[in-house]
């Protein structure tokens, strides 16, 4: 099972649009009834979609798996008591027949069984690979880790004294979720071929008027770079590298294997955290 998408409406999806495609370095993938696709250059035959509405919501996060994994997957589900829809075929690239579970917190999971396998194109230094993983914040966050536990066979990998880590395969998390007062998107993670390419993608925003808000620096769990960035349409996005695999014996971190010296945030220790920005791009974009 891969973390393939997230798909997002919003005010003027058009400029938001415009903007993924240059400077950040999303590749057009198609339209379908008027929602934009993008791709990155790895396997997915996308990885974000806009929708045109009045305001900021996340309408799903999307897995993607082979056939009999989305089948298993479906029947854990239901068997959990969650609330599942199938749909015999996705108006979306690739197609694809699957089913959306719901969340705890209005969250939509869609899981889209793989038709055929969808090419890579040739890395680029300035594009990204794929979407790593997307932090939600929570106002159960326990209450959100028994759900993909038990309703979607989920692992978690770290606990730390904010978020929660949990993996859908051998990557460190596909999801987190974020203690907070609301349930929203906290930010979307793009990854880059490597630390270069985040740092270029740094020096390319900046280019653009678009200075980063949190990095660069490396985390604690998974282990990866990352350089944070307010989207002119209000999100949070990442720009990440080298996130740790862990084995099926991962010892599950707590708070306690997490904490930095003083005055630091992070692994290296020589970024600030724009703590005034941040929390408020963290709420645009809420459940619905």
């Amino acid at each position: 099972m891969r973390l393939r998408s997230v798909e997002l409406v919003l005010p003027q999806a058009q400029a938001a649009a415009e903007f993924l495609q240059g400077t950040w370095g999303l590749i057009p993938a198609g339209t379908r009834g008027g929602t934009l696709f993008f791709r990155g250059t790895g396997s997915h035959p996308y990885i974000l979609s806009l929708g045109e509405a009045a305001a900021p919501a996340v309408r799903a996060i999307e897995f993607s798996g082979t056939p009999d994994e989305v089948s298993a997957l479906q029947l854990r589900a239901g068997a959990s008591g969650a609330a599942v829809e199938t749909f015999a075929g996705l108006d979306a690239p690739g197609g694809g027949a699957g089913f959306v579970v719901a969340g705890p917190e209005a969250q939509k999971y869609r899981f889209v069984a793989e038709a055929a396998p969808v090419a890579e194109l040739p890395p680029e230094r300035d594009r990204p690979l794929q979407i790593t993983h997307a932090v939600l914040n929570s106002v159960d966050v326990a209450a959100c880790e028994r759900f993909v536990e038990a309703a979607l066979g989920f692992r978690v990998s770290d606990r730390t004294r904010m978020m929660t880590f949990v993996r859908c395969n051998r990557k460190h998390h596909a999801l987190a979720y974020a203690h907070s007062d609301v349930s929203s998107l906290n930010h979307i993670a793009f990854e880059m071929n490597d630390a270069d390419g985040v740092m270029r993608g740094i020096g390319r925003m900046r280019d653009a008027g678009h200075d980063v808000v949190w990095g660069p620096g490396r985390h604690g769990p998974g282990n990866n770079v990352f350089a944070y960035f307010i989207a002119p349409f209000g999100g949070v996005i990442e720009y990440t590298a080298e996130v740790s695999e862990v084995p099926d014996d991962y010892r599950v971190g707590s708070p306690e294997d997490w904490k930095w010296p003083p005055g630091r945030i992070d692994q290296w220790g020589i970024s600030t955290k724009d703590t005034a920005r941040i929390p408020a791009a963290e709420r645009v974009f809420r459940f619905g």
